[in-house]
């Protein structure tokens, strides 16, 4: 005997005698209805806005549907919870959330959403830094990277008596025919070489760069701009550098000496570096195989290079006897011997700039900051100044939201998993639009306390 049904339901098997059926009737729905964090974020520290203050519109005003600022807010937000490709924001315009993100609930023209699709994006992202007859949208890259060390500086509510600044370059592998890739032998790929700068969690620079240069190329000018800019709000905080050897350039170390900024760089070892530290080594061999246990000796000793450094330096050896061969390391620096003692320096302070590379895999992995698919390194560098932009965005919100949750120290996919992607309900009506959001969803108590700091923080 046939069942009653619907055309617009879906039958399926039984549970517990009741019949299980589906349809798409449910009204406007989201399975983001988190961004709304992101959204108090966002006020909390102005981002989209001050980011879309970088940009000039000189399409005619009459015309605009879409404003640069809710285009910039769709680009960030939307790296930020999981949408890294343009195409996304073809279905991603008709989100009841994001609509209310944006302010705009609805469109001026009646055949129109009210948030932008990926044709329009896609002219955002192929700005220029200055306006032409067919590209009326302009940026400008100094405001951009100025923007990341302001919000740097404003999330300290005191100036710090010492910061750390780490550099790292890393690969952006390429799969196309981008301008300026090159092969890179290291990484055995064609790709681009960004060089980025972190102080803590905190994202300073992200700069895009060809691949048939050395590590350190443009590092003393950014770090020079960087530096000057933070002076001028905390002229007397001292400042670390601190890399790995591919840094270890002397016009770099010069301009630091110059400069009044300390430094602590790897340095590449070789037969003359190895042979300082001979005694140390036979020292770690003997205690290795007499306990079973790696051993390690320090050696802290002046040392110049015999034609590419303009002085000598203090160099720190460290003599490593592991898994029955040597393992020597050295670093220079330009920290004293009565300031910090070697093995301290080696240990505790430089072998810490291995937490900036777990940095770069949340933008890279977490944020698609590798996503630089489009035919030129201009609107390649503005995707990666986007998917900096919403690095930095969810680091607001771990910040001020979840400092005393189980999220603080968690990364941006984990922030996006557990507190962003929650399905719910949206309805509106005169007076509100309500956000009916899952009644199971297990992480309510960090939500709470993430609204109630934020909120705070805008009041």
């Amino acid at each position: 005997m046939p069942t009653e049904c619907s055309a617009d339901l879906f039958e399926f098997p039984r549970v517990e005698g009741r019949r299980v059926v589906a349809g798409f009737d449910g009204g406007a729905m989201t399975s983001d209805a988190g961004a709304l964090l992101l959204g108090a974020a966002d006020r909390a520290i102005r981002l989209t806005e001050r980011f879309a203050a970088c940009f000039s519109d000189r399409r005619r005003p009459e015309l605009v549907e879409h404003e640069v600022g809710t285009m910039v807010m769709q680009r960030v937000v939307g790296m930020a919870l999981g949408y890294e490709d343009l195409n996304d924001h073809d279905t991603l315009r008709q989100d009841p959330v994001m609509a209310v993100l944006a302010g705009k609930l609805e469109a001026r023209r009646s055949d129109c959403a009210p948030l932008a699709g990926k044709s329009t994006l896609n002219r955002l992202e192929l700005s220029r830094p200055e306006p032409t007859r067919y590209h009326k949208i302009s940026h400008n890259p100094a405001a951009i990277e100025g923007l990341f060390v302001d919000l740097f500086l404003e999330a300290h509510k005191a100036a710090p008596e010492q910061i750390i600044l780490d550099l790292d370059a890393t690969d952006d592998p390429l799969h196309g025919h981008q301008e300026g890739r090159f092969f890179h032998g290291y990484y055995d790929c064609f790709c681009y070489l960004p060089l980025y700068v972190f102080c803590g969690r905190h994202l300073l620079a992200a700069r895009l760069r060809r691949s048939n240069i050395d590590a350190s190329a443009g590092a003393t000018e950014e770090i020079g701009r960087i530096v000057r800019q933070i002076r001028r709000q905390w002229p007397r905080v001292r400042i670390l550098l601190r890399a790995d050897s591919g840094f270890c350039r002397d016009g770099l170390m010069a301009w630091c000496e110059t400069n009044r900024v300390d430094f602590v760089f790897g340095l590449a070892r070789n037969q003359r570096l190895t042979a300082e530290i001979e005694a140390e080594m036979a020292a770690a061999r003997a205690e290795a195989e007499a306990t079973g246990k790696p051993a390690r000796r320090f050696r802290d000793f002046e040392w110049q290079t015999l034609d590419s450094w303009e002085r000598s330096r203090r160099v720190i050896g460290k003599a490593e006897w592991t898994q029955g061969e040597a393992n020597p390391r050295f670093i220079v620096t330009s920290l004293k011997p009565a300031e910090v003692e070697a093995r301290h320096l080696y240990e505790a302070v430089y072998c810490a700039r291995g937490e900036m590379e777990n940095r770069i895999k949340e933008c890279q992995l977490d944020l698609f900051a590798d996503r630089t698919s489009a035919a030129t390194m201009r609107a390649n560098q503005l995707r990666l100044w986007f998917a900096s932009m919403a690095y930095v965005l969810l680091c607001a919100l771990r910040r001020i939201g979840l400092a005393h949750t189980q999220f603080a120290q968690a990364t941006c996919g984990t922030i996006r998993l557990k507190l962003l992607k929650i399905g719910a309900q949206v309805t509106r009506s005169v007076r509100r639009v309500r956000v009916a959001m899952a009644s199971a969803h297990p992480w309510q108590y960090e939500f709470g306390l993430a609204h109630a700091l934020l909120q705070n923080t805008l009041a």
